[in-house]
């Protein structure tokens, strides 16, 4: 999901609140909770279930920061935010962690000033119609009505997509991704546009969710990734090489099942690095040596977190595409431990 609208309201609510003080990472350890920013409710990446228990790949990546501080995945209280919302609630200091499908753009990084701690999921916006529409590929949707969430960037890349393309259209303003969805079932508009992945998991939320077709365009490139406020490097190094080290895990073969033995000592120098076994990266970290282990042990690697989550398994059915590791064909590319 992608905000840049009312950037200057934005950006003088993160200057009122100031830029994030050093010792977020002291303030959530005393706390005993990661207070962790996500959706309202979007299957596979932050949703509760009838029992009020969250799950997606966004909560798991909390989680996982949770059990690298506070040595307990549990330890955290989710806050929903809606599109509007969450910028505020990471300026003000409401949340420690903002993991909701967030695209890492230039003024969210440099004029909101925050923190971006890496790519969790490479995605791009697209369309999706009912197939009794009959349309094949978005140019078909010429004075078609269209339903999008205000304040995002899908508006900005949807106008410009319709005005390069020589196109009309009437959108419906919605404000959040349940009133998109009734809307929508509702006959309110023709079209809903967001990024593919949520796409696919409203899809998966309908009755019949074979009625409904995404179109092949993708007209953007939505980064996504979890983000912290600037002005505290300990905190942001935490966010980044936790997200890091679920990725590297993948890449190394640790999993969730073969982690601690593995901590036990390898051949392979970079997992004794990132287990703890060698060297002393959790100490730089300000964190000690078993941080990442506790992280893949609670949620395990990001092939487990995927599939798990959004993959091909899963309603939502999403293939590891661009999310591919870089070994794979994809873009996911760890960074290395040492």
């Amino acid at each position: 999901m992608k905000m840049t609208i009312a950037l200057a309201t934005l950006a003088a609510a993160t200057l009122s609140a100031g830029i994030a003080s050093a010792g977020t990472m002291a303030d959530v350890q005393a706390r005993g909770k990661l207070n962790c920013g996500v959706t309202g409710g979007q299957a596979g990446f932050s949703a509760p279930d009838a029992s009020g228990a969250w799950h997606g790949m966004d909560v798991d990546y909390c989680r996982a920061v949770a059990a690298a501080v506070l040595k307990d995945p549990n330890a955290v209280t989710f806050v929903p935010t809606t599109g509007q919302t969450r910028f505020t609630a990471l300026a003000s200091g409401e949340i420690d962690i903002l993991s909701r499908t967030t695209t890492w753009t230039f003024s969210r990084d440099v004029d909101l000033k925050f923190t971006f701690a890496g790519v969790n999921y490479y995605d791009g916006q697209a369309f999706m119609v009912p197939k009794s529409l009959g349309a094949k590929s978005a140019k078909d949707l010429n004075g078609a009505t269209v339903c999008i969430q205000t304040g995002t960037t899908t508006e900005l890349n949807l106008a410009e997509y319709f005005r390069k393309n020589n196109m009309k259209y009437d959108p419906v303003p919605v404000e959040n991704n349940g009133d998109v969805q009734q809307k929508y079932l509702a006959g309110a508009c023709d079209v809903i546009t967001s990024d593919g992945s949520d796409l696919a998991s409203t899809r998966s939320s309908f009755k019949d969710p074979q009625d409904h077709i995404i179109l092949p365009e993708v007209i953007s490139k939505e980064p996504l990734g979890p983000l912290v406020r600037q002005g505290d490097d300990q905190w942001a190094d935490v966010a980044r090489w936790t997200l890091n080290a679920l990725l590297a895990a993948e890449e190394l073969g640790i999993t969730s099942e073969n982690v601690e033995k593995l901590s036990e000592g390898t051949d392979n120098p970079e997992v004794n690095r990132l287990l703890g076994k060698e060297d002393k990266l959790g100490e730089m970290l300000g964190l000690d040596p078993a941080w990442a282990k506790r992280a893949i042990a609670s949620v395990g690697n990001y092939r487990e977190i995927f599939a798990r989550n959004v993959g091909d398994k899963t309603p939502i059915g999403l293939a590891r595409g661009q999310n591919a590791l870089w070994t794979q064909g994809g873009l996911m590319y760890p960074l290395p431990f040492r």
